[in-house]
């Protein structure tokens, strides 16, 4: 990281910035640097893998052993993206409000959407997840780290499994995720999972940094909190 200048992008009502995030190097002593955040928020899924490849794959599994599940797995994301626009608060999390709307409008018990979903978007893409994990990216979250940053991670899926498939579970301060104890009541573009992970880390909302792959949704989301944006490719 040392010397490097990221792209970060500044999502602001009704225009975009882009701006440097400037890490300046002090004397000759390498790592000493200025930083211009105290916290990265990141997010999960996208973020810390590459998606694409990890699609292909489970696609092509769910093609020879998942056939039975396509349908509740289609009908489960397209009540997370519903929840998205609502914006409405869930008890006891979105994750299990999405469980339930599925059940219900497929006609299944709700623990057999669970199994399911659990099955195929948790456990089973954590072989992949490791394979396609974005090494450069998680080797600049250990080096803001090494220089005293503070992390965590904001997603609308539990995120415990992935983590500890990807070898990153001691990467992050704090684990605000749908889903998991103490998870946010909404789904992001909704600020709310930033701020609570803003006030976990104590750093205020204007010194973190949102690192994510959706500008739409992740960007969004730290523009309401008053949260600069770096969008992942």
């Amino acid at each position: 990281m040392g010397g490097r200048n990221c792209r970060v992008v500044a999502q602001a009502a009704g225009n975009e910035l882009e701006r440097p995030i400037v890490q300046v190097t002090l004397g000759k002593e390498p790592g000493v640097t200025i930083r211009t955040h105290d916290a990265w928020l990141v997010d999960l899924d996208g973020t810390l893998y590459a998606p694409r490849p990890l699609k292909v794959a489970m696609a092509a599994e769910l093609a020879f052993m998942g056939l039975p599940a396509v349908r509740i797995l289609r009908c489960f994301r397209q009540q997370h993206e519903l929840l998205r626009h609502e914006a409405g608060t869930y008890e006891p999390s979105p994750f299990e409000e999405q469980v339930k709307r599925t059940a219900d409008l497929l006609k299944v018990p709700a623990d057999r959407v669970d199994t399911v979903v659990r099955e195929w978007m948790i456990r089973r893409p954590c072989k992949w997840v490791k394979r396609f994990r974005r090494t450069s990216l998680l080797d600049e979250i250990t080096a803001f780290r090494a220089e005293g940053g503070r992390t965590a991670i904001v997603s609308d899926y539990p995120a415990q499994a992935k983590l500890l498939a990807l070898g990153a579970e001691t990467l992050f301060d704090r684990v605000i995720a749908s889903g998991d104890a103490g998870g946010p009541k909404h789904l992001k573009p909704t600020p709310e999972s930033m701020l609570l992970a803003a006030s976990a880390l104590e750093v205020e909302p204007k010194r973190c940094l949102v690192i994510g792959d959706r500008a739409d949704v992740d960007g969004a989301a730290a523009a309401s909190a008053g949260m600069e944006f770096r969008l992942i490719h």
